[in-house]
């Protein structure tokens, strides 16, 4: 999250009769930026990572933990720190901070007031000894992290908090649900950033919308959940605001955990990688190539198995972030006519990509999303300014969302110096990927952000799996790899990737063939060679699309499939990449620890966190089969949690079910 603006906000009567205006002024910011940047070039491919944090406070006494409120004192004390001040400072919110040398990690402030965001102090490099400092690095930011709370208070890496929104007391200090932002049932106003944009976010979704956010996730079945389930934490008799009447008017849904606030997603953690390219051709291709992975990497990190006190029967989160940020109104949604709004709108701005954008060969027209929505004046507007055609296509989609949160002194002049109204629309699409043009400053190029993984438990594990996406962007631009398929089909896959244990059960459209003339794996599924071409088969023509494609599991994906001419598998391919460039073997081995974690994960040998945290949940003493979390195995969870993070696994054997047998 980049520096928060500070100003008057818009409240959506007025901000609406904005939106063309900043719209408008938005493309001309981006145009003024492909004209400066489009020719940019960097040395080399760097990259960073994003780790969120839930800071936990345990009430030991009464074997209870709730959500600790204190972000902005933890913050405070962060940048208060005169040994860090010294060392160049960590909190770029509250002071300079001097990134040269071996730069300090930075944190910054999230949507809920009990998350932290940690990143590297500075660009990681690519090389590949580099990659070895990662896992150290989110360790020494944790430890910091946890330096600077109180002695009851710990930073764990958990997706969501349990009992959020649950009935009882969840966060320190106690607030009441409701207020006028999120009217929610559930949760208090108090547990988003009190900065003016995040309950200004909130409160424009609803206005907008003309109703609370609506989530519903489908409940766990076990032997005695009642059936069907109507969940009893939903209050029918409320009348305090209009949109109380959300729920008689039949928002939640039967056989569902119904939540209604913008915070049971925005106060997600999840784990995020953003590659600067060389250039813009190097970005566009790898926001392509990565597209399709990321379906596939959101199920290998599955991750979150509760919601409100009650065991779902989802695993990940993407969905329900989506519905809680849906500012759709009834007719986008398709549930009126169209009438004062421009155009359906299939998704929410929360939601799988809609778009390829690179001028690759590979890149078929039939690849594209032919419903795809555009707004065609804002798209001709780029066009006449110098955009190519795929290009002004994927930002004139963005741009027919509203800008949310409009800040009055922004509406005085156009800077185009500035990227303010751009980005006003450009970090509300929150897709799968991001394509970030660069800022104004020598420094930095453009950039492509990774978004679907879920956050991981360990430093192992956020490692692992920031360390793979950035050896199979280096494979994709070594081998000249291909995973195009259908847009659509990327979308099914991300609704796949939700389906309760879908690394072992399901199946996921994936390209057969990722290179661009037949080949064939180097020895067997080991990926110890670089591929090479198979003599005996010319390239193939270009024929029907459907036959490029098929459906895989997820260890086929991963582990590549045993038959001849099989989808090699994307750790062979990374390993064959690490082979081709001579790494040395210690530097190997290393990574080789890694890699063997997406292996087995996608073998089943291990679980998946959420896999795992069921199992906690189903094997507790208190546990009635009955799909509830109670204050006590919430505790008991979030506990084993912190002792499996600080010991990595080896003491006792904690997580060897995720983790594998480790040793000190």
């Amino acid at each position: 999250m980049g520096l928060l603006a500070v100003g008057t906000p818009l409240e959506w009567r007025e901000a609406k009769k904005n939106a063309s205006h900043v719209r408008e002024w938005g493309i001309e910011q981006l145009l003024a930026i492909w004209r400066r940047a489009k020719g940019k070039e960097r040395d080399a491919l760097r990259w960073g990572d994003e780790v969120e944090y839930l800071v936990v406070a345990y009430e030991r006494g009464n074997r209870k933990v709730n959500l600790s409120l204190r972000q902005a004192d933890i913050l405070q004390s962060l940048a208060k720190d005169e040994v860090l001040r010294k060392q160049g400072g960590c909190v770029p919110d509250l002071q300079d901070v001097n990134s040269k040398g071996s730069a300090l990690p930075t944190f910054h402030p999230e949507f809920g007031r009990f998350m932290l965001e940690a990143t590297p102090g500075k660009p990681w490099g690519i090389g590949l000894k580099d990659l070895l400092d990662v896992e150290p690095n989110m360790r020494w930011r944790r430890c910091i992290a946890k330096e600077h709370m109180k002695s009851n208070e710990y930073p764990i890496t958990l997706t969501t908090f349990p009992l959020l929104g649950s009935p009882g007391t969840f966060t320190s200090p106690y607030y009441p649900p409701s207020g006028d932002r999120l009217r929610s049932q559930f949760v208090p106003d108090e547990i988003a950033n009190p900065h003016i944009r995040f309950p200004t976010l909130a409160a424009n979704i609803r206005a907008r919308r003309g109703r609370k956010v609506e989530i519903n996730v489908p409940v766990f079945r076990d032997v005695k959940t009642p059936w069907p389930f109507k969940d009893p934490t939903v209050n029918y008799d409320l009348h305090k605001y209009p949109e109380d009447d959300d729920v008689r008017n039949g928002a939640a849904k039967e056989n569902c955990i119904y939540m209604d606030a913008m915070g049971f997603g925005m106060g997600s953690c999840c784990l995020q990688i953003t590659f600067q390219a060389k250039n813009i051709i190097e970005g566009r291709r790898l926001y392509d190539q990565l597209s399709p992975l990321g379906p596939i990497m959101l199920a290998l990190t599955a991750a979150t198995p509760i919601y409100k006190g009650f065991v779902a029967d989802t695993d990940v989160r993407w969905n329900q972030i989506s519905a809680a940020v849906d500012d759709r109104t009834a007719e986008e949604l398709g549930e009126k006519p169209l009438n004062h709004d421009r155009w359906r709108v299939p998704k929410s701005r929360y939601a799988s990509n809609s778009t390829y954008i690179s001028q690759d060969p590979h890149l078929r027209p039939e690849y594209h999303d032919p419903d795809l929505v555009v707004d065609e004046e804002l798209k001709k507007r780029l066009l006449d300014g110098g955009m190519d055609d795929l290009l002004a296509t994927h930002f004139a989609h963005l741009f027919i969302r509203d800008p949310l949160v409009i800040f009055q002194e922004d509406l005085a002049t156009l800077d185009l110096d500035r990227t303010d109204h751009f980005e006003n629309l450009q970090s509300t699409n929150w897709q799968h990927m991001r394509f970030k043009p660069p800022p104004h400053d020598e420094n930095t190029g453009w950039r492509v952000e990774f978004r679907p993984m879920e956050i991981q438990i360990t430093d192992f594990e956020n490692a692992a799996f920031s360390v793979f996406i950035v050896l199979i962007t280096r494979a994709i631009l070594s081998f000249d790899l291909n995973f195009y398929i259908p847009i659509a089909k990327v979308t099914e896959n991300m609704q796949t990737a939700h389906t309760r244990n879908a690394v072992l059960g399901e199946k996921f459209y994936f390209r057969k063939n990722p290179f661009s003339t037949r080949h064939t794996k180097g020895n067997g599924t080991s990926g110890s060679s670089t591929p090479q071409n198979d003599a005996s088969r010319p390239p193939s023509p270009e024929g029907p699309v459907e036959e490029e494609y098929e459906c895989m599991s997820i260890n086929d994906i991963i582990n590549g499939q045993d038959s001849e001419g099989g989808f090699p598998g994307l750790v062979p391919l990374v390993e064959s990449y690490l082979s081709s460039v001579n790494v040395d073997v210690e530097t190997q081995c290393e990574l080789a620890r890694y890699l063997d974690l997406l292996r087995r994960r996608a073998s089943g040998e291990l679980w998946t966190g959420a896999t795992w945290i069921r199992q906690f949940i189903q094997s507790h003493p208190d546990y009635k089969r009955d799909s509830v979390v109670t204050e006590g195995m919430c505790f008991d969870l979030v506990k084993t949690v912190e002792r499996i993070t600080e010991g990595e696994g080896i003491p006792e054997g904690l997580g060897q079910e995720m983790l594998g047998r480790r040793s000190g």
